[in-house]
């Protein structure tokens, strides 16, 4: 089972990336699930989500508390969340951000993490250019997709296109294309 949470803030579409995460592996013939974990704060307070992928039934409900993957869409949480809890050494960090991760202060966490396991990516300027606002999760899903290879960029478009309908889908696609690219082209960090 491969285990990916996913942390931002009220109204960056943390939930509804995990959702799309799940459909993607659904559609590549897998078992998945996605699930939110807040309460009753408002837009703009800390937020988790969680989606499992496996080959088997998923019998798991609970909170993931070791993953396998992070997806931070807001790095500003570092500050006021514990967000690395639990990531394995073998994890993958994908972090919105243009800053490095020396920048962003966490070099340490990074140093622990295979080559290639972590990558910044500005997936609110990607999504700024695609979609008129800095919503960073279909970019993301595009740049988890390149980095990791858990599900591939056909299942992701797809599942962007099915909730998302005309141009709200193509825009949110083609920032998931782009991120693609720029993980695969991009230098290890």
């Amino acid at each position: 089972m491969f285990e990916v949470r996913l942390h931002g803030r009220g109204g960056q579409g943390v939930v509804t990336a995990a959702e799309l995460l799940s459909v993607a592996a659904f559609d590549e013939g897998r078992h998945a699930q996605a699930f939110p974990s807040f309460g009753s704060e408002r837009m703009g307070a800390p937020v988790a989500s969680f989606c499992r992928i496996a080959e088997a039934e998923i019998r798991l409900r609970e909170p993931i508390v070791a993953p396998d993957a992070l997806i931070i869409q807001d790095p500003t949480l570092f500050h006021s969340v514990d967000v690395f809890a639990g990531l394995k050494d073998t994890g993958y960090l994908l972090v919105n951000s243009v800053r490095t991760p020396a920048a962003l202060g966490i070099a340490d966490i990074a140093a622990r993490l295979p080559v290639g396991h972590v990558r910044c990516l500005p997936a609110g300027d990607i999504a700024q250019r695609h979609i008129g606002r800095p919503l960073p999760n279909a970019a993301l899903l595009g740049g988890f997709a390149a980095m990791t290879g858990v599900v591939g960029l056909d299942a992701v478009l797809k599942a962007i296109r099915a909730r998302f309908a005309g141009a709200t889908g193509a825009a949110n696609a083609a920032a998931a294309q782009e991120a693609f690219a720029a993980v695969k082209e991009a230098a290890t960090c």
